[in-house]
């Protein structure tokens, strides 16, 4: 019996599936097992009819076709191929090349033809990880999974080519390794240039964009926030190469990647006040990456933060500490990375005016603190800069020279990442955000000065672990800024001035 294998996407992984097939007389019938979904018990009728269109129908009427281990679920339309394969392997004799049977992946049409899947850099990844393997699979996949270095993509278009290769009567040719470094772009919806006022907000963000802190932005209707917020996305450094083969992972398993195969930008989500937990955290009855991992290396943005359910922002209290989420389901539990910068905004007030020095506010002291409260306090704990985004005066808006550039400010936000990634094998971490405790109190230098500053807050404020550490993080940012090797009395200042707000309510 002739064993093809292919592969079974489990969160991001893909592990390695053997696919056999029987066939014999008797009763008409076509049964897979191995716990297939309803999209891969319907590979038989897809299956049947790409045979028939390319001169090979099932000749016996009793089929089975059994996908190896059994105790894995199987999803998705990836499987289609490979049963193809094991059904004219068993009967029409298809001989193993002299290399061995390939990965094969691919969904096929009723005539033939090769449609693209979810998660074939995935499944590149396996076969690379698996000496002697290649992979064919959907021409429409090749530049995806060619992103992987060490093994043989050979596109497919039909059903008939793959068949034509594996009896060595016409050759697939490989798909050349993409090298797509040059390609990193950024995403330049909205230039700083053209904000006007809002330098303190400006120079939040860019600490936010330096070290992948989570910033706030509270102000009045139409004070700039939700265009801060999308002039935030051109001032966050490109992708490295790592990071964009991570984002393209993860956006191919979730069946989003661009039409060319290949994440180039850091991404910018941005879900509506009304998602479900399950949309912002991923999950499903086939657990998907929900928008927090969709934005993983990128900007989460939650505009109108408190309209969010509150049961929906609490999900977020363990993925903005440990930069991933598992969701777990009855059939078991998947961990998708979830490293993201979140930009939240909103009105300080239901009717957003409350403090605004040009227009009444109408609630009630009562409204306000309820409307606050909507946000629970170990969230608003984790977000790192707490901004005031006030109207901007109409002198301002008349004035017709811009303001600097996103492309000056990047270029700024780039060289404290370069800083920070010439640390990463001290640290172990890519960004400032990300560093844990230990290597905040041992790895970077503090004058005697910014102690004494950070004690007295401390003290004053009654600062939680969390909340120093967090100072502290963003005070090692705003050095890397300045290009200074120790954490200075001015960066701390810095640093306590975007939680004054917590400073205040603790005091």
């Amino acid at each position: 019996m002739k064993i093809i294998p292919t592969t079974a996407i489990i969160g991001l992984e893909a592990q390695g599936v053997d696919v056999e097939a029987d066939m014999s007389f008797g009763k008409p019938a076509f049964h897979v097992v191995g716990l297939p979904d309803a999209a891969v018990q319907e590979a038989k009728e897809r299956v049947r009819s790409a045979l028939k269109s390319i001169g090979r129908p099932i000749g016996r009427p009793r089929v089975t076709v059994n996908l190896a281990p059994a105790d894995l679920r199987k999803a998705g339309s990836g499987y289609d191929l490979p049963i193809a394969i094991a059904l004219m392997a068993r009967e029409r004799g298809l001989e193993e090349p002299r290399d061995g049977w390939p990965v094969l992946v691919g969904e096929l049409a009723l005539n033939g033809d090769l449609r693209p899947v979810h998660g074939a850099l995935s499944s590149a990844l396996y076969a690379a990880g698996h000496e002697s393997l290649a992979l064919v699979l959907p021409a429409a996949n090749a530049r995806e999974a060619a992103l992987v270095e060490g093994v043989q993509v050979y596109p497919a278009r039909t059903l008939r080519e793959v068949v034509d290769h594996l009896s060595g009567y016409e050759l697939l040719q490989p798909h050349e390794t993409v090298r797509f470094e040059d390609e990193l772009e950024v995403l330049t919806a909205m230039d700083f240039a053209g904000v006007r006022g809002q330098e303190q907000t400006k120079r939040a963000l860019e600490i936010a964009a330096a070290g992948g802190h989570n910033v706030l932005l509270t102000g009045p209707p139409g004070s700039g926030k939700t265009m801060l917020a999308r002039a935030f996305a051109g001032i966050m450094p490109r992708l490295t190469r790592d990071e964009a083969l991570e984002v393209t992972r993860i956006h191919s398993v979730a069946g989003v990647l661009p039409r060319d195969g290949i994440c180039k930008m850091r991404p910018f989500r941005t879900p509506h006040h009304t998602a479900s937990g399950a949309a912002l955290v991923g999950g499903g009855t086939v657990p998907k990456p929900g928008e927090i991992s969709l934005a993983h290396r990128g900007v989460l943005f939650l505009d109108e933060f408190p309209e969010f359910s509150r049961q929906v922002l609490e999900n977020l209290r363990q993925p903005l500490e440990d930069g991933m989420v598992s969701v777990s389901r009855a059939r078991g539990s998947v961990t998708y990375p979830a490293r993201f910068t979140l930009v939240a905004a909103m009105n300080p007030c239901p009717c957003g005016y409350f403090g605004d020095l040009e227009r009444g506010c109408s609630c009630t002291p009562q409204q306000v603190t309820k409307y606050g409260r909507r946000v629970s306090g170990p969230l608003m704990d984790r977000i790192d800069l707490k901004v005031s985004v006030p109207r901007v005066p109409t002198e301002h808006l008349m004035r017709l020279e811009s303001g600097e550039s996103s492309k000056s400010v990047r270029e700024r936000v780039q060289s404290a990442r370069d800083r920070q990634s010439a640390r990463a094998k001290q640290t172990g971490v890519m960004t400032n955000a990300e560093l844990p405790s230990d290597k905040v109190r041992k790895s970077f230098k503090q004058t005697e000065a910014a102690k004494k500053m950070m004690k007295q807050a401390t003290d004053k404020f009654h600062l939680s672990a969390r909340s120093y550490f967090r100072v502290l993080r963003v005070a090692i940012t705003i050095a890397d800024l300045a290009s200074c090797e120790s954490i200075e009395v001015d960066h701390v200042a810095e640093s306590l001035q975007y939680r004054q707000e917590d400073l205040t309510e603790n005091y």
